[in-house]
């Protein structure tokens, strides 16, 4: 197994390990178990990569903050909101990053060994439809948390979200292929 696919499950485990917990046992344990993963997951991204990415970081911090809240108030709904924040950061640093002129896909491509080029307006399109998608599904993300059972909180933490962006993928493809060739940039 490569490492980026170990990473993604060792992402799901923190939920995972909550969701099952608080099947079988109080509260208090589930949360508890859940945090505990979390910070397993940060030290195995430590001793692997050597590093840890900032999204990890910025998600170990949000869980951390929200364990703690769910702890406090005996209340699990803290704690499924994790993806909510995540999703809203995410996507609002998109626009803000929009705002501010500047291009995350663009700083990308400088680190690329081969020189890739994609032009200036395709890549603050496609940061733009992704603000939204991130932003949207922070949105549902929290909708799902108040509203459905953390077997559905589970499924859209998880598996859901690769099946969304999947989507999401697929029409920004088309999209794309249809503006490039409408500005005729192919």
């Amino acid at each position: 197994m490569n490492k980026s696919k170990g990473f993604i499950l060792l992402s799901f485990l923190p939920a995972i390990v909550f969701w099952w917990l608080e099947e079988n046992y109080p509260l208090r344990i589930a949360l508890a178990a859940g945090l505990g993963m979390a910070v397993i997951e940060v030290i195995v991204e430590r001793l692997m990569l050597g590093h840890v990415h900032k999204i990890s970081k910025f998600n170990f911090i949000i869980l951390m903050f929200l364990g703690a809240m769910s702890l406090l108030g005996d209340e699990g709904i803290w704690f499924k909101l994790q993806p909510c924040f995540t999703g809203v950061g995410v996507g609002s640093f998109l626009f803000y990053q929009r705002y501010k002129g500047q291009s995350i896909i663009a700083d990308m491509q400088k680190e690329f060994p081969q020189k890739v080029s994609i032009p200036a307006k395709l890549t603050k399109r496609i940061e733009f439809h992704m603000g939204i998608f991130m932003f949207s599904y922070g949105l549902f993300m929290a909708g799902v948390a108040v509203k459905a059972s953390t077997d559905y909180w589970l499924f859209f933490r998880t598996a859901g979200f690769y099946i969304c962006s999947a989507i999401f993928l697929g029409v920004e493809v088309v999209y794309m292929r249809r503006w490039v060739r409408h500005n005729g940039l192919d």
